[in-house]
C-alpha cells in the first residue's frame, strides 16, 4: 500500500490525506506552486489547518457528490478563499445540492489543473449526481462509489448503475491506478468479502496486512485497481464461488449478483 503523501517526478501534485471525524478522508492536492485543491470537504478546520501550515492558496474544491460528509465545509472554505472554484456534476448543480458550486462538470470532460489532466466520469449509483475525478497520473478520486474491498450503498441508484460504474467506468482505468475513496471502511469490507469468497488467498493475505495497519493507526487507502479485481467481491460478480455463496445461477445477469451482494452487505454485522 502506498503512502498517499508521496510524490515522484511522474506525479505533478502531492496528495495529502486528511482524516476527518471517525472514518472520513478529505484529500488536499498540492502542486509545487503554492496552490491547492481539495477533493470533498467534510469539515473545514482540519483542511484549513493543513492549508495554513503549508502557506497554500485553495483554488478549487472538487466535490464528488452532495452528501453532507462531502460538502459540509464548502461555505467555510469559500469564506476563507472567496475566489475558490467549486466543482461538481450536472445533476447536483441542477438540483442545487452542492453549496457554492460555480462549475458544472460533464461526463467525459477533461480539464488541466496542477500540471495534470483530469477526466471527469459520471458514476451514478450511490447517488444520482456522483462523479469521479480520474487523473492522467493514474490517480482516481472515487468518493463513495468504490471502496477498498467494497462499494457504496445504493441510496438513489440501482444495482445496474453500480455495475456500470464499477465495471464499465472505473474498471476500465489502468490496473496501476491508485483509488482514493472517501472512507476508511477496509477492515469491515474485507470481513464481509471473506464470507462470500472464503478461499481467496490474496484476500486472506490482504486482510492480515490491513489488520496490522489499522492496529498501528495507519490508513489502508489508497488501493490499486489491480488489488480490487483480485479481492473486491463487487468486482468479482462473475466468480463461481461468489455466485454459489449467494445462490445465484451461473446465467444470472451480473448486476443481479451485485445487487444481491449489496443487499447482503447492507445487513452485515460481522
Amino acid at each position: 500500500m502506498d503512502n498517499a503523501a508521496s510524490m515522484t517526478p511522474s506525479t505533478p501534485f502531492d496528495v495529502v490525506q486528511i482524516p476527518v471525524w471517525t472514518d472520513n478522508y478529505a484529500y488536499l492536492l498540492c502542486p509545487r506552486d503554492g496552490t491547492a485543491a481539495v477533493v470533498d470537504s467534510p469539515e473545514a478546520e482540519p483542511i484549513l489547518e493543513v492549508l495554513s501550515q503549508g502557506g497554500l492558496q485553495l483554488t478549487h474544491i472538487f466535490n464528488t457528490h452532495h452528501h453532507f460528509d462531502h460538502i459540509g465545509a464548502n461555505q467555510e472554505l469559500i469564506a476563507a478563499f472567496p475566489d475558490v472554484v467549486v466543482c461538481g456534476g450536472r445533476y447536483d448543480a441542477e438540483h442545487q445540492r452542492i453549496p457554492g458550486q460555480t462549475r458544472i462538470l460533464e461526463d467525459g470532460e477533461t480539464f488541466e489543473w496542477g500540471g495534470d489532466r483530469c477526466t471527469v466520469r459520471e458514476v451514478p449509483a450511490h447517488t444520482l449526481g456522483h462523479i469521479a475525478y480520474c487523473w492522467d497520473s493514474n490517480r482516481a478520486f472515487v468518493g463513495d462509489t468504490l471502496f477498498f474491498g467494497g462499494c457504496g450503498r445504493l441510496f438513489e441508484g440501482t444495482a445496474a448503475m453500480m455495475d456500470r460504474a464499477l465495471y464499465e467506468v472505473l474498471g476500465r482505468l489502468d490496473n496501476s491506478t491508485l483509488l482514493y475513496c472517501a472512507h476508511e471502511y477496509t477492515e469491515a469490507n474485507l470481513r464481509f468479502a471473506r464470507t462470500v469468497d472464503p478461499h481467496n488467498a490474496e484476500l486472506l493475505a490482504l486482510s492480515e496486512e490491513v489488520a496490522s495497519l489499522r492496529a498501528r493507526g495507519k490508513p489502508t487507502v489508497p488501493s490499486r485497481l489491480e488489488q480490487e479485481w483480485a479481492i473486491n467481491p463487487f468486482l468479482r460478480c462473475d466468480s463461481p464461488t461468489i455466485r454459489q455463496a449467494l445462490n445465484c445461477d451461473t446465467s444470472s445477469p451480473r448486476h443481479e449478483v451485485l445487487g444481491a451482494l449489496r443487499t447482503l452487505k447492507d445487513g452485515f454485522r460481522g
